[in-house]
């Protein structure tokens, strides 16, 4: 040791104005309440967003509900009933003279609608055999079946 100096002490390192251990234990505790609180609130938060859900779907089936209520409604209406037999099914009460109204062209028409569309080429077998026989043109590169070069 020397003489004539007196130890000075050192100053004391502070972090917002508390002693750095002090500063330590109320990181930790801040951190321990986040972590305690964290589970919580997103337990809190997903519940809330699941009953937003199962509100906006009761309301929609309360919707179809009363739709269905409506329909059934109108389906006990006789003359709704008497309707929809004489549109759909073409039953004529009797005594009444049925009659059809057929445009030009509305039979054609229908019977196109109805038609199966007619496929091209032949049999599966026949088509590969084909492919398989005849040699592609090296003009059309990356076509189907085709060379992809």
């Amino acid at each position: 040791m020397v003489k004539g100096k007196k130890s000075e002490p050192t100053p004391e390192r502070t972090i917002l104005g508390l002693s750095t251990a002090r500063a330590v234990i109320l990181a930790v505790v801040v951190c321990a309440l986040a972590l305690t609180l964290a589970v919580p609130l997103r337990t809190y938060f997903t519940q809330r967003a699941e009953a937003a859900q199962v509100a906006a779907d009761h309301n929609q089936l309360q919707a179809d509900v009363n739709a269905l209520r409506a329909k059934k409604a109108q389906q006990d209406d006789p003359a709704y009933i008497t309707a929809e037999a004489r549109n759909r099914l073409r039953l004529v009460k009797p005594g009444e003279t049925p009659f059809q109204v057929q445009l030009p062209g509305a039979f054609e028409a229908e019977q196109a609608r109805r038609a199966k569309p007619v496929p091209e080429g032949g049999p599966w077998y026949t088509d590969l055999f084909g492919q398989v026989s005849q040699p592609q043109n090296a003009a059309e590169p990356n076509q189907p079946g085709g060379p992809t070069g």
